[in-house]
C-alpha cells in the first residue's frame, strides 16, 4: 500500500485542469502527459493491451487468472481536475489530524477547520493529505487513479489470486461533461464497470441528477435615458426579472437530497444585450422536464410584456439519471456492497447531487455505478483525502474481483 500514496503524490504534481473553451480531446496537454505516464507504469507492471488513443483515453487489461467463465469488470477514473480552482503547482502534504485547525497557508490565513467542515471529525487521529491553500488537491479523481493502479499492481504481482479479466480506463475531461463521449464501449469489452470517483469512505452511488444547461440571450433597445420613456427596453433589467420569476426556493443554496434546482452560473450584460447561463438539475425525470418548461414559459411571458424584445433560450440535455439503467442489473450493486462489508466498510448509498461519467456510460450500454475514492471538499483549496480511506478503496476493488470470481 505504500506505493498507493507515492503514486498519488506523483500524479497530483501534473497539471491536468480541463478547459471548456477547447474543442480538442483532451482539452489540456497535461492530461496526455498523465495518460502516458500511467501507460508506462502499467506496461512495467505487466498489464496487457495498454493503449493511449489520439483523444487521450487510456485503456488496459489485467488478464484473467482462471479458465472459469467470469464476467469482465471495468474500473474507470478521470484524468482531469476541475477548472473551478487552480491545479497548477499543487503542493500536497501529509498531516495527522488531531481535531484542531489545520493551517494550510499561514501567509494568506487559509485554515482547514473542523468548525467549518465538521465532517473532518470523522477522521480524527488519521493522516490526511491536504493542499497548501493555493490550489485544489486533485483527489478528484487522482485518488481514484492511484487506487486503480494499486489494485492493478496487486493482481499483476499476485498471479495466484483467482479473478476474471479486468479492464481499466482513464478518461479525459470528465469535469466538463465529456469524459464518456469518446470511450468505445464495444472495444472496452466490460460486462459492467465502476467509476472510482466518489467522495467519503463507503459511498456507493447509482442515482444522479438529470442535467441540462441553459443559455439565455436577451436583446433589448438602447435609448438615451433622458428620452427613454416608452421606448427603452433594458436587457439587463429584463435579465434580473427573468431570474426573479424562477422559483426562488429551487436554488442550490436551499435544496438537498432529491430536490432539484435552477442554478445561475454566470450573468453579463448592458442595456442592449445580456447573457445568462444556467444549469438545471433534478433526480425525477418529470420534474426535470417541468423545470425546462418553466424557463420557456417565463421567456414567453416576458416576450409578451415587452413588445420588441428578443429572447433566445437554448436548453441542452447533458446527462440522465443512471438508476434507469442500473435497476435491471442490481447484482453489480450487491457485489459492491458485499465487497465493502468484507473490508469492514459500511456502504453508504446516496443519490449523487451531480453527475459522473458513469451516467453517460450507463446510457451508452455499460452499467457503471460510482464507488468512493475517499476525498472531501472537491474543487477547491480545502480539498483533502484521508489516507486510510484510500487504502480501504484499494481493498474494496480487490474484493470485488475476488468475490465475483468466487461466485462462479
Amino acid at each position: 500500500m505504500e506505493s498507493l500514496i507515492s503514486r498519488f503524490l506523483r500524479y497530483v504534481s501534473i497539471e491536468t485542469t480541463s478547459d471548456e473553451s477547447q474543442k480538442k480531446s483532451p482539452t489540456s496537454d497535461g492530461q496526455f502527459a498523465l495518460a502516458n505516464m500511467l501507460k508506462d507504469e502499467l506496461k512495467a507492471l505487466g498489464a496487457e493491451y495498454v493503449i493511449v488513443d489520439n483523444n487521450g483515453y487510456l485503456t488496459a487489461t489485467i488478464p484473467a487468472t482462471t479458465e472459469k467463465q467470469i464476467p469482465t469488470i471495468g474500473f474507470i477514473a478521470h484524468l482531469d481536475t476541475s477548472p473551478d480552482a487552480s491545479g497548477k503547482n499543487v503542493k500536497p502534504r501529509c498531516v495527522v489530524f488531531d481535531g484542531q485547525d489545520i493551517i494550510l497557508n499561514q501567509e494568506k490565513n487559509i485554515v482547514l477547520s473542523p468548525e467549518q467542515f465538521p465532517e473532518m471529525n470523522r477522521y480524527k487521529g488519521q493522516e490526511l493529505i491536504v493542499t497548501d491553500g493555493t490550489t485544489l488537491l486533485g483527489a478528484d479523481d487522482k485518488a481514484g487513479i492511484a487506487e486503480i493502479m494499486t489494485m492493478a499492481e496487486y493482481f499483476l504481482t499476485h498471479p495466484s489470486e483467482e479473478h476474471g479479466k479486468i479492464r481499466i480506463a482513464f478518461t479525459p475531461d470528465e469535469e466538463i461533461g465529456r469524459g464518456a463521449d469518446l470511450l468505445n464501449i464495444e472495444s472496452f469489452g466490460a460486462d459492467w464497470a465502476y467509476t472510482i470517483d466518489g467522495g467519503e469512505i463507503g459511498e456507493l452511488e447509482y442515482e444522479n441528477f438529470n442535467a441540462a444547461s441553459a443559455e439565455l440571450l436577451i436583446y433589448g433597445r438602447g435609448i438615451h435615458p433622458g428620452y427613454a420613456k416608452g421606448k427603452m427596453i433594458n436587457a439587463s433589467r429584463v435579465a434580473c426579472e427573468f431570474v426573479s420569476m424562477l422559483p426562488s426556493h429551487e436554488i442550490p443554496e436551499m435544496t438537498g437530497g432529491y430536490e432539484g434546482f435552477f442554478h445561475l452560473t454566470s450573468m453579463e450584460g448592458s442595456v442592449e444585450e445580456s447573457k445568462m447561463k444556467f444549469i438545471i438539475r433534478d433526480h425525477d425525470w418529470m420534474k426535470f422536464q417541468e423545470k425546462k418548461e418553466v424557463m420557456r414559459r417565463v421567456v414567453d411571458s416576458l416576450t409578451k410584456k415587452y413588445p420588441g424584445i428578443k429572447m433566445e433560450l437554448t436548453i441542452k440535455d447533458q446527462y440522465r439519471n443512471m438508476i434507469e439503467k442500473i435497476k435491471p442489473v442490481m447484482h453489480v450493486i450487491d457485489l459492491a456492497k458485499r465487497a465493502m462489508e468484507t473490508c469492514d466498510v459500511t456502504p453508504v448509498v446516496r443519490a449523487i447531487r451531480g453527475g459522473t461519467d458513469g451516467a453517460n456510460l450507463s446510457f451508452k450500454g455499460l452499467p457503471c455505478p460510482n464507488l468512493f475514492a475517499g476525498g472531501l471538499n472537491f474543487h477547491g483549496c480545502y480539498e483533502f483525502v484521508p489516507i486510510p480511506s484510500m487504502r480501504k478503496a484499494v481493498e474494496v476493488l480487490i474484493a470485488i474481483c475476488k468475490l465475483e470470481a468466487g461466485s462462479h
